[in-house]
């Protein structure tokens, strides 16, 4: 299938798409309040939003990243693949936004309230449940601790309703199902207003250029990662290598281009990315 048409058929859950529906304020903030049923107000949002301290240890970089008017803070991710590392990946990267919410000498009282999300297009718990939502607890009383965090976990695959209102699961179920004929189906009034920002996101032919040549690098990238992975593999050993060339080599090309497409500088990326300004350089000038 040509890219031309394949970007015209994605599913909000391809991870391009994602990002670029959720970077609105008003998208985010709808899908917010669908998640958490309360108001969400004001949004501010960042995409690709990343979070470095210093280069001796791991950084974070959150999908989709957003703060409303109550300086609540949000991290949405679309998860397609299990890893089997959600519940420590959430305890991560709650950790590296409290960390970052405070500047040296402020009152812990400061932190606001934060919620992790990962919508994933599997079970991650397989008990069948649209949604999984988990805050800390006493074990001996049942009382919350009150820190203000809840991790969210969304099953775009869920078979047990119970308890849960019929937009979240429109909304879960649209996210693999981006057609018309389903949101006809709905006649729901947020999967609508949705669908409405996704169609227009696919009519504009400087989102589906950007998305044709992010392809074309990421096909470019992965036959680059082969013969690196090969050549590597032949010291290391060929199966590792390869894996590792193709892996690398596809989420920094990803990375890049979706920051580009974003809006960002040069010299943003390659604060973003950790690569020099000419790496950055080569990665966009094979996108012309």
């Amino acid at each position: 299938m040509e890219a031309k048409e394949q970007f015209k058929q994605l599913d909000l859950s391809n991870a391009f798409l994602f990002s670029l529906a959720f970077s609105d304020p008003e998208a985010c903030a709808l899908v917010l309040q669908v998640i958490l049923q309360k108001p969400v107000y004001k949004v501010m949002v960042q995409p690709e939003k990343s979070i470095l301290y210093s280069k001796e240890f791991r950084s974070v970089r959150l999908d989709v990243y957003a703060r409303d008017s109550m300086e609540a803070e949000y991290d949405l991710e679309m998860q397609n693949e299990d890893q089997g590392n959600l519940p420590l990946r959430s305890r991560f990267y709650q950790a590296e936004m409290d960390a970052a919410a405070l500047k040296p000498g402020e009152d812990f009282k400061r932190l606001r309230p934060s919620y992790v999300i990962f919508i994933c297009a599997f079970d991650p718990f397989g008990e069948g449940y649209y949604r999984y939502t988990f805050e800390n607890r006493c074990l001996e009383t049942g009382k919350p601790l009150g820190d203000g965090t809840r991790k969210i976990f969304l099953n775009t695959r869920g078979t047990r309703p119970e308890g849960v209102p019929k937009e979240l699961i429109h909304f879960l179920q649209y996210l693999e199902n981006s057609t018309d004929e389903f949101v006809q189906s709905t006649q729901d009034e947020t999967v609508a207003k949705l669908h409405k920002r996704v169609t227009w996101l696919k009519e504009d032919r400087r989102w589906e250029a950007k998305y044709m040549t992010f392809e074309e690098m990421l096909q470019r990238k992965m036959d680059d990662g082969l013969r690196q992975g090969i050549q590597k593999g032949i010291q290391e050993g060929l199966q590792k290598g390869i894996a590792k060339g193709i892996t690398e080599g596809i989420a920094l090309t990803k990375r890049v281009l979706r920051l580009n497409a974003q809006g960002m500088s040069a010299a943003e990326i390659s604060a973003q990315c950790g690569i020099s300004l000419a790496e950055v350089a080569d990665i966009l000038n094979m996108n012309e």
